[in-house]
């Protein structure tokens, strides 16, 4: 790939390192990322080097032992962007100071005002919103660098040196929700002066000679789940070698939706496949029998899949000719820590460590493991497959087995306490979920809000603040269901068959009302999750509706679905006499993951 035009990617171990590639890729230019401190100036030195982009990280760049890269990069007369900790990094590297919390933390949306003069921000509004992820910021500048760019917490917010070409921004112009983050990222293209001579296209190219070289002559099992990301693994593996050697295994876990086997049967061996389905719902329900916490539970699907596969390839005689295969893609790896300088968000459970020691002994491959989910849609559709195969809602890999909360603690009539937060009120409940703030994995409380505010787009601002503020909080919920909520219980329980049923009726009922009101294709996906919680001596168990509009699922907000439809799923949820309440998640993407666990 030597004879295009490159813009380098040093990760500092920061969630979207890839991301900003993916970006990049899209404007036809190629992106290629390395390790800061292995790569040296010489390289980067190559005159098909255009420019060079500081990732963000999880680290502080105060920190001992913190990622660095070798100060002569700085030098080479490229143009240099760095991102929220590169951002950092280039500051502090060139005489500023970063230091910790005197502004506050921001995670998620972000009122940024800009100096037009800066020509990172040509053609971009003096107030535009971009996503932040960070605790630390920039006090003091380099020698040389000015301030073009501010938010209320981040006076600093973006710096320039006009001189020696050299940016840094604290926000995440790659990111869907940063609203003019692609014509910031072509503005640094323009910037770098490159022609824009790759496509994506010719990425694909590229690796399906990679892969035809890593089988061989070897065949494939594929697991399939009916999701876009499997079913365009297995057609993108069948054009490259042939149907004749891949074959689709689909594991019915015992965790899917309400008749999702019978769809994807159907719909899979429709395009083709040569599918085997096994029944293995008491494998996994019984693997899962008495856990309840949710890094151990992502581990233990990750390993039945393993075990249901090791008995099949014994039983069915299948040995070192065949490879396993996986429609891992790159969000599933990086909140796994996967790369050099990042940190564990969760267990993704592809990414189990013997799955990993499979990997790494070459006997598992991941076609599209680069991609991101848009990207995988747009390979779908030049494979030709079916457009309800290749746009249904993303589903998890563990199923509703990450969407059913555990609890080993059984704790019986707690009293909630209101807490006044400027203008609204909310109350702590005693459950916590994951959540991600500054490239780090947290396991927080969430929050119900009290308010009478019915404006989705002010309630998920008023959210991110509290978030922001709190050091116990990474999610807030907003109640559909009539509950005065001044007293609680959680029942101890784990994973067994009569919850996964609760789960799956409420969990059909939304996705029913979807296509009822034709507002299936408005969202990008739509977890239902059942939490352990009833209220007031109401029920046993709550539901929580946590819609999702997003495009590679790096970052999200809530999807904004009319009141008529919430009120519509609440209602028929709650017919069900064991559920107590229905909550809306109006957490974004940071800080909130997808999931909640």
């Amino acid at each position: 790939m030597s004879q295009y035009e490159k813009v380098i990617i040093l990760d500092f171990g920061g969630q979207y390192a890839h991301l900003i590639a993916s970006r990049i890729r899209r404007e036809q230019v190629l992106a290629e990322i390395y390790n800061p401190d292995e790569v040296t100036p010489e390289e980067l030195n190559k005159p098909e080097i255009k420019g060079i982009i500081l990732s963000g990280g999880p680290q502080s760049v105060y920190e001992d032992g913190s990622p660095q890269c070798d100060l002569a990069i700085f030098k080479l007369g490229k143009p240099v962007l760095g991102i929220c900790y590169g951002h950092q990094y280039l500051s502090q590297s060139l005489g500023g100071t970063v230091t910790p919390g005197k502004h506050g933390k921001e995670y998620g949306r972000a009122e940024v005002k800009i100096d037009e003069n800066c020509p990172l921000f040509k053609d971009i509004p003096k107030e535009s919103v971009f996503w932040m992820s960070h605790g630390d910021s920039v006090t003091k500048l380099g020698d040389g660098f000015s301030t073009c760019g501010s938010s209320e917490n981040c006076p600093q917010a973006a710096v320039w040196d006009k001189d020696r070409n050299l940016y840094g921004i604290q926000f995440h112009p790659e990111v869907t929700h940063s609203k003019y983050g692609s014509q910031l990222l072509k503005n640094f293209l323009d910037i770098c002066a490159v022609k824009g001579d790759w496509t994506i296209e010719q990425y694909l190219d590229d690796q399906a000679d990679v892969l035809r070289k890593k089988i061989g002559d070897k065949n494939i099992i594929l697991f399939v789940s009916g999701g876009v990301d499997s079913t365009v693994c297995f057609s993108f593996l069948s054009k490259i070698i042939g149907k004749d050697r891949v074959k689709g295994l689909f594991v019915d876990t015992g965790l899917l939706r309400h008749e999702e086997v019978e769809f994807v049967e159907r719909e899979i061996r429709n395009i083709g496949a040569d599918l085997t389905v096994l029944r293995e719902s008491n494998t996994f329900l019984g693997n899962l029998e008495g856990k309840t916490d949710p890094e151990e539970k992502r581990e233990i699907i990750g390993n039945t899949f393993l075990e249901v596969q090791r008995k099949y390839f014994s039983d069915n005689q299948i040995g070192d000719d065949t490879l396993l295969a996986q429609g891992t893609i790159y969000p599933d790896t990086i909140e796994t820590g996967a790369t050099k300088n990042s940190v564990k968000i969760k267990t993704h459970h592809n990414r189990v460590p013997e799955i990993q020691k499979l990997i790494d002994d070459g006997k598992v491959i991941e076609p599209i493991a680069d991609l991101y989910k848009d990207e995988v849609r747009a390979l779908g559709e030049a494979l030709g497959l079916p457009k309800e195969l290749v746009w249904r809602h993303p589903f998890p890999g563990p199923g509703l087995g990450v969407r059913i909360l555990c609890s080993a603690e059984k704790i019986e009539k707690l009293s909630l306490a209101v807490t006044d937060y400027k203008y609204v009120q909310y109350r702590t409940l005693p459950l916590k979920s994951v959540g991600v703030q500054g490239d780090f994995r947290t396991y927080r409380n969430p929050a119900i809000l009290e308010t009478k505010e019915r404006d989705l787009e002010t309630l998920e601002k008023i959210s991110t603040e509290l978030i922001n503020k709190s050091e116990i909080i990474n999610r807030v919920l907003y109640p559909l269901s009539d509950n005065k909520f001044e007293t609680c219980e959680v029942i101890s329980c784990d994973l067994d068959p009569a919850r996964v049923q609760r789960l799956q009726k409420a969990d059909h009922i939304v996705s029913q009302v979807l296509l009822e009101m034709n507002l299936y294709s408005e969202i990008w996906q739509f977890p239902v999750v059942l939490a352990p919680i009833s209220f007031d001596g109401k029920g046993i168990e709550s539901v929580i509706l946590r819609p999702i509009d997003s495009i590679d699922a790096m970052s999200a907000t809530v999807g904004k679905l009319p009141w008529e439809f919430f009120e519509t799923v609440t209602n028929k949820i709650l017919s069900d006499t064991d559920i107590s309440s229905v909550f809306l998640d109006i957490t974004s993407k940071p800080p909130g993951t997808i999931e909640w666990e």
